[in-house]
């Protein structure tokens, strides 16, 4: 593992202590780590960071290269951060800025990735292959405006100087599907690729039946048992409403964790499925025959720093002050955080369509009608918020920023979101969710909220790329359109 005589080979010499993160303890988290790939014989790691649509963008660095990654930082393009859902370019990279309007982002240069060691894991599925996450800094030493990770992260130092921090608990549904066309052929790669032909596990609409979940079970527990060796906080998997559809609950976990577990989850079930000729997929609601929509449920608290305590729980009533207001917050901002809790054209099929998910953006004491759910009442320690409006898609370094950063507008305005509402589907006066992308987009648009919290630049840059995404669906002709007026007219 010794790299003395090579220091200069990759990323940019003694990087990682330019940008501050030299000290004792990320030395000796190197020390354990380099031991681990020492003792698995490691062959690779790869180093990744999660761009602005929850993707896990790697570069694989030889483990015997390691430390110096640690240390100097992997460079990834700027072209990276460039690119919207289908990969398409939005911005003029090889310019003087980039299409950024930093100089540092010219000419599809580098950014630098700094391993957070603390994310190090060994992949059980993958021969001798490590993962990190990393976090993204301009040339300059500067954190790179656009890198979720980093947003999140300011995001609970904002928490974090209130004496507060953040407590995120996942529960997200997705379809696993087998292959049975995996559709290979040179005309099915266009960009984006044409999607397996797929069947399901099983038949479904049985929910939560043993049965179903049973005839799941040949994939649902190696599954298990990788995650488990993971060290996700798993609680739960089963299968949901619609074939080939499992759900997968986590315990909570405290700021970035949260979005992290997230990341890797999403990671673990991908790769899982394609290793045993299946397809996993995130989408809220895939085109698919008789297949039901899915949803990310975000569970979320805020604790005191000092002694652990719940903010969200009260003695005597369901939810304390702080979490009525962090409430009203995010139910005044809904316009805009839904630009992050639901990022895809495909997540407004799910959003608004679905008997089961949020209509208006009210909250509620147990009703899973409601946006906002709150579960527990008073007297309970565990009392949460639920918000049921994400999409499984989502970014979660985003969403979970985008939540904080809305709640703690409703804390320094005191917001009163009013009293509970036991039939959200009847609240016809009250703010809907947005109807489409564009809404959203607009609505995150002139947030003064989050241009405040997470920068101009960052939300300019979201709203240029969703714009982007937005123009190439407007100009597809679809199959809807063909039907309805080719013959017709």
């Amino acid at each position: 593992m010794n790299d003395s005589n090579s220091e200069t080979n990759l990323g940019r010499a003694g990087f990682a202590s330019r940008v501050g993160l030299d000290n004792k303890d990320r030395e000796d988290q190197l020390t354990v780590v380099l031991d681990k790939i020492k003792s698995n014989d490691l062959q690779v790691i790869r180093v990744g960071f999660v761009d602005a649509h929850g993707t896990v963008r790697i570069r694989p660095v030889e483990a015997s290269h390691f430390a110096q990654a640690s240390r100097n930082g992997v460079p990834f393009t700027t072209a990276l951060l460039a690119m919207d859902s289908g990969n398409f370019i939005f911005k003029p990279v090889f310019s003087g800025d980039g299409g950024f309007g930093r100089r540092e982002m010219g000419g599809a240069g580098d950014v630098l990735g700094v391993p957070d060691l603390s994310t190090f894991c060994v992949l059980p599925w993958a021969d001798r292959t490590g993962w990190v996450l990393a976090d993204l800094y301009l040339s300059s030493g500067e954190p790179c405006p656009y890198d979720p990770r980093s947003l999140l992260k300011s995001a609970c130092a904002a928490l974090s100087k209130r004496g507060m921090s953040y407590v995120g608990g996942i529960e997200v549904e997705c379809h696993v599907f087998k292959i049975k066309d995996a559709r290979l052929g040179l005309e099915f790669c266009d960009q984006p690729a044409t999607p397996p032909a797929v069947d399901p596990l099983s038949h479904a609409y049985q929910h939560m039946s043993e049965l179903v979940y049973d005839a799941q079970n040949p994939i649902v527990e190696p599954l298990r048992n990788l995650l488990k060796k993971m060290d996700l906080p798993l609680r739960t998997i089963e299968s949901e409403l619609g074939p080939g559809q499992i759900e997968v609950t986590l315990d909570p976990l405290a700021d970035v964790a949260a979005a992290d577990a997230m990341s890797l989850l999403r990671t673990t079930i991908k790769q899982f499925a394609r290793r045993i000729g299946c397809v996993a997929t995130f989408m809220a609601k895939p085109g698919l025959p008789n297949v039901f929509s899915s949803g990310w449920h975000l569970h979320q608290s805020l604790r005191d720093q000092k002694n652990g305590q719940n903010l969200f729980a009260s003695e005597e009533a369901v939810l304390s002050k702080i979490g009525l207001q962090f409430v009203g917050g995010i139910l005044e901002n809904v316009g805009a955080t839904t630009a992050f809790s639901n990022p895809t054209i495909n997540g407004y099929k799910r959003l608004n369509a679905n008997p089961l998910t949020p209509k208006r953006a009210v909250w509620s004491h147990d009703n899973r009608a409601a946006m906002c759910r709150v579960i527990g009442g008073p007297g309970e320690r565990s009392t949460h918020v639920e918000n049921r409006s994400g999409e499984p898609s989502a970014n979660p370094y985003l969403y979970m920023a985008s939540q904080i950063y809305a709640g703690l507008d409703g804390i320094d305005r005191a917001v009163d979101p009013g009293p509970p509402l036991d039939d959200p589907y009847a609240q016809t006066d009250k703010i809907p969710m947005p109807a489409s992308l564009q809404e959203a987009v607009h609505e995150l648009e002139k947030s003064e909220v989050l241009r405040k919290a997470m920068g101009s630049e960052f939300v300019d840059y979201y709203v240029a790329m969703k714009r982007h995404e937005i123009g190439r669906f407007m100009s597809a002709v679809t199959d809807w359109e063909h039907r309805e007026y080719f013959e017709n007219f």
